[in-house]
């Protein structure tokens, strides 16, 4: 099938608009496009079915890879740029030989897959890309339905949180959720259509450790701001507020968030397979 193809040989406004879905917050998201590279991240969106809007390549050193993906992808339009420009977009030290212009896909709630003894993950308001992108990857590690992501946090398209979450950031549904009462509502209509459905909250303070809750049944585990902790009203909206004992001995008060969550889901998987 015969592809449109623009070839692009200077900084024009073409290159600068990819180069603004890479840098500025805003612009992509009134786009609802986010660039894309990695030869991990392009399979994963390929396999996920994501909607890959256009691919961009140095035409003069393309892989059978790279040269399969711009065949057998359905794109609208592709953009074979110089390896100047190329380098100017790439973040990776052996520039990229393909990346993708890829389309944002629409929050919903309502639209979140769960299996038959949901596993949902909330991450209230993170303000680290790397810690978003280990948190998703932590997920589709270990079997979260989904991923909730609350408040004002940083850009889920982020390329640094794509980068960091290795792929996983495709193969996992990630709903991001500004407004408290629909959170509020969702988790409410899980209560009545899950029997035992359990909010566990998580805290730095002496709670209830985690091992001793009871981690078997549908719930949602709820994660703290990597500074402030978990948002007030959600831990009052907590059934369960649990914490990760540490040595006594220790000299660390709390974990990273990201490592934390880790094991938090770790141990949701070690009680639900025991």
């Amino acid at each position: 099938m015969e592809k449109s193809e623009i070839k692009i040989y200077s900084k024009n406004d073409i290159f600068q608009r990819f180069e603004t879905l890479k840098t500025n917050r805003n612009k992509r998201h009134k786009c609802r496009e986010f660039l894309v590279e990695g030869v991990r991240s392009l399979n994963e969106a390929v396999q996920n079915n994501w909607t890959v809007k256009s691919f961009l390549y140095d035409g003069s050193r393309l892989s059978d890879w790279a040269a399969d993906m711009i065949k057998n992808v359905r794109t609208q339009t592709n953009y074979c740029l110089s390896a100047q420009l190329m380098r100017a977009l790439s973040d990776k030290e052996d520039t990229s030989e393909l990346m993708a212009v890829i389309e944002m896909r629409k929050d919903s709630l309502e639209n979140i897959r769960l299996g038959t003894n949901p596993f949902i993950v909330l991450f209230d308001r993170p303000s680290n890309k790397g810690n978003l992108g280990t948190m998703i990857r932590s997920c589709d590690a270990l079997g979260v339905d989904a991923l909730i992501i609350t408040g004002h946090a940083v850009d889920l398209y982020d390329p640094n949180v794509v980068v960091s979450a290795m792929g996983s950031f495709f193969n996992m549904q990630v709903i991001r959720v500004p407004d408290n009462n629909a959170l509020f509502g969702y988790i409410d209509l899980l209560k009545e259509r899950y029997p035992g459905f359990t909010v566990v909250g998580t805290t730095a303070h002496r709670e209830q450790p985690l091992y001793a809750a009871d981690l078997t049944k549908p719930l949602m585990l709820m994660m703290g701001n990597e500074t402030m902790g978990l948002n007030r009203a959600y831990k009052e909206y907590c059934d369960v507020l649990c914490t990760i004992p540490m040595a006594e001995k220790s000299y660390a008060t709390s974990f990273n968030v990201s490592c934390a969550a880790s094991i938090l889901m770790y141990e949701v998987t070690r009680q639900r397979r025991a």
